[in-house]
């Protein structure tokens, strides 16, 4: 008897995990697509900016590009499609292992997501939870005393303006000195280059400022790895951690892709019933290069299957089927939609080596 409530108490865990992966509200966000190089000009700062991806991301994901001369009718992966972090899904959520901002409207109105700027060794940005409490259309910019103290040649106060590192508007937190705020500067989205305030494409900051009320809940994390269900497969979304995400900026060399016993840990924990189902070796591999897209790294779920555990308990739960990539929508441009660059980093880019790029990053706010 107790055998047998054992093995109807582990049924229905198994049919409850197979219905809250297959029948989940949203486990993501967006879609991959493919472009493929038009212009000598594309490089990859310029297409991040346009894609409105962060630098770091996009990289990863294309490894193998020159940054600076992809070349002409290159393919180049753009990450779009984003799993959740594993935070509740309500108002702001700021995860620091993508540097990615996700915001949960609420009211079944769709989840959005933006690319930011977080802050540098020495100067991160902190985790936990917070408010907005108060916000600013075209704010002025005041540095801290350490700032001056490291450069005597700032001023007391910057207005509103192209030289202003605050941008177009700042959404300013219950934690003193730290703010959501827009940037002179948009290269340096997708890196960690400020001292510990979370940047945003001008674009982006508009788009939030007028739909988030002071008082909005901010929760922050750190999830470099992440795990979802996505129409009964398991998906590993792995981004560089926060030394890794250093290196990309300058090189690929001599970077330490090590899988953490956390981070297989986290893995596990979230295949529950199925772990026993999940490519470990695929999940190595997710691990190991770190695209910061979707993998997947099971065979397809079942619901017929899952259903007969109780007739048939040894039955495999998974159909297995040969492991997909994140599905990837070609996206078309046309020539005509890329124009000559007019972008403050073309002269910086021409007239300095890339491993040298990020010092002529702004690193105050």
């Amino acid at each position: 008897m107790i055998i047998l409530s054992r093995f109807l108490a582990l049924t229905v865990l198994a049919f409850m995990a197979y219905s809250n992966t297959a029948n989940a509200a949203q486990t993501f966000v967006g879609d991959m697509e493919e472009y493929r190089t038009r212009s000598e000009d594309d490089t990859l700062i310029e297409i991040a900016h346009r894609e409105n991806l962060g630098y770091v991301e996009l990289r990863a994901a294309n490894p193998s590009l020159d940054p600076w001369l992809p070349g002409d009718n290159r393919k180049v992966i753009l990450p779009k499609r984003h799993l959740l972090p594993d935070a509740p899904q309500n108002d702001v959520v700021i995860n620091l292992g993508e540097m990615r901002l996700y915001y949960y409207p609420g009211k079944g109105k769709p989840v959005q997501t933006y690319p930011l700027g977080i802050g540098r060794e020495g100067l991160l940005t902190p985790l936990g939870t917070t408010t907005i409490t108060r916000k600013r259309n075209k704010p002025t910019w005041s540095p801290t005393a350490r700032m001056r103290k490291e450069d005597p040649s700032l001023p007391a106060t910057v207005l509103s303006g192209p030289d202003n590192p605050m941008g177009v508007a700042a959404m300013y937190l219950g934690w003193p000195l730290y703010a959501i705020h827009g940037t002179n500067k948009p290269w340096g989205i997708g890196r960690r280059v400020s001292s510990g305030c979370i940047r945003m494409y001008n674009a982006d900051i508009r788009k939030l400022y007028d739909q988030i009320p002071v008082g909005t809940k901010v929760t922050v994390v750190d999830q470099p790895v992440k795990t979802a269900w996505i129409d009964g497969r398991f998906y590993v979304e792995a981004h560089p951690n926060a030394e890794q995400a250093d290196k990309i900026v300058n090189t690929y060399e001599d970077i330490d892709y090590s899988v953490s016993d956390g981070e297989l840990s986290t893995i596990f924990k979230a295949a529950g019933a199925y772990k026993d189902q999940i490519d470990w070796k695929e999940v190595r591999k997710a691990l190991r290069y770190r695209p910061g897209y979707p993998v997947a790294v099971s065979g397809q779920l079942s619901e017929t299957s899952a259903n007969n555990t109780a007739q048939e308990p040894q039955q495999k739960i998974v159909e297995k089927e040969p492991i997909k990539p994140a599905p990837v929508a070609v996206k078309k441009v046309e020539a005509d939609d890329i124009q000559p660059s007019k972008k403050p980093w073309r002269k910086a880019r021409t007239q300095t080596p890339a491993n040298q790029y990020v010092d002529l990053l702004d690193v105050n706010g």
